[in-house]
């Protein structure tokens, strides 16, 4: 598993703010002697190559079966819990998408809308009730060793994950939004911008994170939860807060 722990540490320094520990019964260096550190799992899992049966079996079925056929073969299998549910779909996802690798994990009730433009690196997890939003003439990379959480949604009409990007439980990226122009009609009626959302290599997205249009997330920075980033975050940067601003930055310390 993966995250939670982001946000954690984003909101350190309110943590360690003695005016706040005074007005606790337990001290923050009380609590802290009873955390415990485990070695990394999903960050460091070797990817599990599929079998080429599997590959064959996608490619026949990209091949025979309309793009509402697969569809909605893939709704059959996708609240299910069994090891065949599971296979199925990462095969139909392999079938949809426009490229999968090897060692994808998908979890119960994931949504996907345009997956024709979706591409997949290797040894992906996406959490349950995840949704990916895509766009028929968009772009949706999601790189290597991707972590998503469960109840995540993305705005994916041009979207970037780059690989060793972990994506907290809940959290959200939004790729566009209306001009609101002119402002005599409902904003829903007038154009839509989309702008691109990129996250960098190893970057860190807290639970329940908010990402807005046009913002590039920096490697290896880590976005506080509940977090609401409007502008670019630099690499190695710390943000949190609403909206979010720079705590500090991870190679100073």
């Amino acid at each position: 598993m993966h995250s939670g722990a982001n946000g954690m540490d984003a909101l350190a320094p309110m943590l360690n703010d003695p005016e706040i520990n005074s007005t606790r019964p337990e001290t923050n260096s009380a609590r802290q002697a009873g955390n415990r550190q485990v070695p990394a799992t999903f960050g460091k899992r070797e990817p599990r190559l599929d079998s080429a049966w599997e590959h064959d079996f996608a490619a026949f079925l990209k091949s025979s079966q309309s793009k509402e056929e697969l569809q909605a073969s893939f709704a059959q299998h996708r609240g299910g819990e069994t090891s065949f549910d599971l296979l199925m779909r990462r095969v139909l996802m392999r079938a949809m998408c426009k490229r999968v690798g090897n060692d994808l994990q998908v979890s119960p009730n994931v949504v996907l809308k345009h997956p024709e433009t979706m591409e997949f690196g290797d040894s992906v997890f996406i959490g349950a009730q995840a949704m990916i939003q895509g766009r028929f003439d968009g772009t949706c990379q999601i790189g290597s060793h991707v972590w998503i959480g469960p109840q995540a949604y993305f705005d994916a009409r041009d979207l970037i994950l780059e690989d060793y990007v972990g994506w907290g439980p809940g959290a959200k990226v939004l790729g566009s939004a209306h001009t609101g122009m002119p402002s005599d009609v409902p904003i829903i009626t007038t154009g839509l911008v989309i702008k691109p959302v990129r996250v960098r290599f190893g970057a860190d997205i807290g639970m329940n994170a908010s990402i807005l249009p046009g913002v590039e997330i920096g490697a290896q920075s880590i976005v506080g939860a509940g977090a609401v980033v409007v502008d670019d975050v630099p690499e190695y940067a710390v943000v949190a807060g609403v909206p979010a601003r720079l705590l500090r930055n991870r190679r100073e310390e």
